[in-house]
């Protein structure tokens, strides 16, 4: 006798209690395998697909996407289907799986399983692009594609739309699950006390020991920047100022030092600005270190980033220097108790034994909870992490 079994939204984890639907690879008698990736969902976090653990044919999609979802709700029906899935072992998520059997933080899928051709009615588009037409009213088909191989993307539906404004010629723009978290993230940091601290320091010595470093067997394929070797002296210079690598207990009116260092790095994409975290950076070399920061702003900008690596960060590490900018005074990502604001490294006049020279030059910015930190401690810190990158042996003690 045939069996249906309805495919429920599973716990994504990490106290998520919804997702969005962003569309379906599947469809109405389709034949579906074990793992076969059935849908796309975008959680607060990130974007995750989600792997089948039946096999058999679809009998009913039951979700439109688009949709907000609460977890456990049926979202598809399986026909003649089976469970195949280890009573002993969780379905693993796309995104979402055990560390240990995934030596890489980039995205892979269980089982390949080809996207549907392009047909008239379905054209190449990106999630973000298929939510924007939808919640706009307008056809993916009216629109001509930018992207990879001529796939739409949001930017493409906002220029078919001509930015179609109210009578005041305000925009609304659809908002993500990410930017909606990025936004009360935010509002979230301002509760605490916050102030900052600026220092502009000499780095050209740090800048020559890049230049090595890059010629080395050891930093071969590996991006290596001024990002790294801050991250570097800010996780090194931890071990000598630990309430740093604090946060703030609300309930009990307290600071608590983390055993730790998980090493935030602020990335932003066009999906919003995201904190995934390096954890226990304090006992990676730089050469590792140099790996993970790569590996997790490649993930992030793809927006499949493990869930695991956007929560538990205790100290943040946010680079304004990419984008040509001097310096800024960025907010505290929150629970945690300092970000360090790199600027752009530039050439400038410097004075040198009374004599002016040009010499590379960054601005460090510390921005901490004043609860935690008082003024002295963190200006003591940031005065500690800018002497190791103007002297490279003592940054050198520390790899």
């Amino acid at each position: 006798m045939s069996t249906a079994h309805e495919f429920r939204l599973p716990d994504l984890g990490e106290g998520l209690t919804s997702a969005d639907l962003i569309e379906w690879t599947v469809k109405v008698g389709d034949t579906v395998a074990l793992n076969q990736v059935l849908a796309q969902v975008e959680t607060a976090k990130a974007l995750v697909e989600l792997p089948s653990p039946y096999v058999g044919v679809v009998g009913e999609l039951l979700v439109e996407p688009g949709t907000t979802v609460p977890v456990g709700t049926p979202i598809i029906r399986i026909e003649g289907s089976a469970d195949l899935r280890d009573p002993q072992s969780p379905s693993v998520l796309v995104g979402y799986g055990p560390t240990a059997e995934q030596p890489s933080r980039r995205r892979s899928r269980i089982a390949p399983h080809p996207q549907p051709l392009p047909t008239p009615e379905r054209r190449p588009a990106t999630p973000s692009a298929r939510r924007a037409a939808r919640e706009s009213g307008i056809e993916l088909s009216e629109i001509t594609g930018s992207g990879f191989d001529g796939a739409v993307t949001a930017a493409d539906v906002a220029g078919a739309l001509g930015l179609k404004a109210p009578s005041n010629n305000a925009t609304r723009l659809a908002s993500s699950g990410m930017r909606n978290r990025m936004a009360s993230a935010m509002v979230a940091s301002t509760r605490a006390p916050q102030a900052s601290v600026f220092l502009t320091a000499d780095v050209t010595p740090s800048m020559g020991l890049l230049d090595r470093l890059r010629s080395s067997d050891a930093f071969t394929g590996l991006s290596l920047t001024p990002l790294t070797l801050a991250a570097k002296a800010l996780v090194a210079a931890i071990a000598s100022h630990p309430m740093v690598n604090a946060h703030w207990d609300e309930a009990r009116g307290d600071a608590v030092i983390d055993d730790h260092v998980n090493l935030g790095i602020a990335v932003a994409s066009e999906r919003g600005l995201s904190v995934p975290n390096i954890k226990s950076a304090e006992a990676l070399s730089l050469v590792q270190l140099a790996r993970a920061v790569t590996e997790l702003t490649v993930a992030a900008r793809a927006g499949v980033t493990d869930v695991h690596h956007l929560t538990g960060g205790t100290v943040t590490i946010t680079n304004v220097g990419v984008f040509g900018v001097d310096g800024g005074m960025p907010l505290l990502n929150p629970g945690e108790a300092v970000i360090l604001c790199l600027g752009s490294v530039s050439e400038r006049p410097w004075v040198i034994g009374r004599k002016i020279e040009v010499r590379s030059v960054v601005t460090l910015t510390l921005t901490f909870d004043h609860r935690v930190l008082s003024g002295e401690q963190a200006a003591k810190f940031l005065s500690f992490v800018a002497e190791m990158l103007t002297d490279p042996d003592l940054l050198l003690s520390h790899l």
